[in-house]
């Protein structure tokens, strides 16, 4: 059984994900967002990878190194023993810049004996549609687009370019690199440099992590997911992914098929709120410079999603040409998402804006630039509150009344509430207290089905949603309230099978889904948690911790029956949420709130 046995590096620019076998099979670059270079998980044939190869007697294992995201990849065979370590550099050169190239390093390492292996290197650009040259250059291969030539990239090694191109056995006697760089180098690259990016950038995971808050219990698997988190944030402006990859089945061979390399505002805010919990500042102000820069003037609409770069317009578009992951198609890059409304996304933002006024309010312009944005959001959350969206679930179909889209329409108003308290603006305040109030007052009298005895996934239907599980969580009602502790039960008695979560079960565009959605079983465990069910919810925090692959990674999706991981991967929402979950377990080691590194 494939269970996406994959590492994840990176450097907040781009990042590649390699196999428990030690091959690259997806990495786009020079970003997130590029087209793949290697894309073996989407097309076994056409994707093109980047692998280290041994005999099939030899065993390999991998694992990162302590509180980084540099990977090592052990092989030990008949010969003797070596290490591939994986990497692509990030660290500091001044207070404010930051050296994180488009290029991975492969540091091969010789441990014991002359163990030989051979080396498969087989780029396929442009999600491979386009064909490819090689050029052996005078200290590196350059490969190149045929059909663009000016689209290449460029391996540098201290092994002979004929042994690499093709393939041929290389036996180990000293330590050796392979270095893939999207631009052509302007120094030379030898094991000395290589060993020099290697420590600087083990060192900037370290001290990351060190600067993080400390817990008793789980800290490894927190500080495991925050790496992941940070991985997926976009340097340049601040950004935070969904997830690295793109058309990972939500169920083999069904059509649930999307592009997550975007920022949906509900994930990235989840994730600026898990990283200021953990003590990351500076990701959290990065990312509220994002939206700044998203909104250019005060009567800019909003969208559920951007680009990386703030990019309003993800056509979605698909690759025939790929047979997708075990044959799942179609491959989908782009994601038509972007254009739907969803009215709960604007209770993400203004919580997390309203953390911007309570930690680190910035000069007077920069508070006055928020502050428009807040009244922005506003506007609309009071204009549109009361209409019919796509909710959290992205419904392609009818939009509905969904409640926790409602819920979450209180959150902004509640928020924007507090700012407006917070900054003397007592119109304000009070004005959107009132509709915060009116808000609720409809999600309790048309969202709560007396005869079931609980909220309901829509107004006036009798189906059940796992994000009815976040009333609590977001402050709409209390976790010691009867309703809410009757909506967990009726959640849990509808949707929880073979000790994972359904996020509905009722039929949506594709049909009724068939794997459980990762964070909904996180979001179980924390509501079980919150209606003092600790036991129990500890007891299903364990099992599902034994759902993440052999680096405790996950993706967004997980199998019923197989508990074999599905969707795009790694996911930031399924990381935040272990992050979160695991807090609650935890009481904390250091006292250090909100540290400033």
């Amino acid at each position: 059984m494939n269970n996406m046995n994959y590492g994840v590096i990176g450097n907040c620019r781009s990042a590649a994900l390699v196999s428990d076998k030690g091959s690259i099979d997806w990495c786009c670059l020079p970003d997130f967002d590029s087209p793949s270079v290697f894309a073996r998980i989407l097309d076994k044939q056409k994707g093109g990878c980047f692998s280290i190869t041994v005999d099939d007697s030899s065993s390999i294992s991998q694992k990162y190194f302590y509180r980084t995201n540099v990977l090592c990849t052990r092989f030990t065979t008949e010969e003797g023993v070596f290490e591939v370590i994986d990497f692509m550099p990030r660290y500091k050169i001044s207070d404010n810049q930051y050296f994180a190239p488009a290029e991975i390093y492969r540091y091969i390492r010789l441990v014991s004996g002359s163990p030989s292996f051979r080396i498969v290197y087989n780029p396929a650009l442009n999600y491979a549609r386009d064909k490819v040259a090689h050029i052996k250059e005078d200290n590196y291969i350059r490969t190149y687009s045929k059909a663009n030539p000016t689209e290449c990239m460029y391996l540098y090694s201290d092994i002979d370019a004929d042994s690499i191109l093709e393939s041929g056995k290389i036996v180990l006697d000293k330590q050796h690199f392979l270095l893939l760089s999207y631009n052509q180098k302007l120094i030379d690259i030898d094991i000395n440099r290589v060993y020099l990016e290697y420590q600087r950038t083990k060192v900037y995971w370290l001290n990351m992590t060190n600067r993080s808050r400390k817990f008793e219990k789980y800290t490894e698997e927190i500080i495991r997911s925050l790496l992941v988190l940070k991985l997926m944030s976009f340097h340049s402006t601040g950004a935070v992914l969904a997830a690295l990859t793109t058309s990972i089945p939500e169920t083999i061979g069904e059509v649930r098929n999307w592009d997550y390399r975007f920022c949906w505002l509900r994930d990235a805010s989840m994730s600026i709120e898990t990283l200021l919990k953990m003590g990351h500042y500076n990701a959290a102000q990065r990312f509220l410079q994002y939206i700044k820069g998203i909104l250019k003037s005060k009567n800019d609409s909003f969208q559920i999603m951007y680009g990386i770069r703030g990019e309003r317009n993800l056509t979605e578009a698909e690759l025939p040409h790929l047979s997708g992951y075990e044959n799942s198609k179609p491959v989908r890059i782009g994601n038509a998402a972007h254009s739907q409304r969803q009215n709960d996304v604007f209770g993400y933002l203004l919580d997390v804006i309203s953390h911007y006024y309570e930690f680190f309010p910035g000069t007077l312009d920069e508070i006055e630039d928020m502050w428009e944005i807040v009244r922005n959001i506003s506007r609309t959350v009071s204009a549109h509150w009361d209409l019919p969206d796509k909710g959290i679930w992205e419904i392609r179909k009818d939009a509905k009344h969904f409640v926790f889209s409602k819920v979450m329409s209180w959150v902004a108003m509640d928020r924007a509430a507090k700012i407006a308290a917070m900054l003397n603006k007592t119109y304000y305040a009070e004005t959107w207290r009132s509709i915060a109030d009116e808000i609720k007052e409809d999600v309790i009298m048309k969202g709560w089905n007396k005869k079931l005895q609980t909220f309901t996934q829509t107004y006036g239907n009798p189906d059940l949603d796992a994000s009815l599980l976040l009333m609590a969580e977001y402050g709409f009602i209390d976790a010691t309230d009867q309703r809410y502790k009757n909506t967990v039960i009726a959640v849990k008695d509808a949707l929880f099978y073979n000790g994972l979560l359904y996020r509905y079960k009722n039929s949506d565009d594709f049909g009724e889904p068939t794997s459980s959605f990762t964070i909904c079983t996180f979001w179980l465990i924390q509501a079980l948690f919150r209606i003092g069910q600790k036991e129990e919810a500890q007891l299903l925090f364990e099992s599902l911790l034994a759902c993440g692959n052999h680096l405790g990674l996950f993706s967004e999706d997980i199998d019923f029956n197989s508990k074999r991981l599905l969707g795009n991967f790694p996911q930031a929402y399924s990381h935040l949420a272990l992050i979160n979950t695991a807090i609650l377990f935890s009481d904390e080691k250091y006292i250090s709130k909100f540290i400033k590194p």
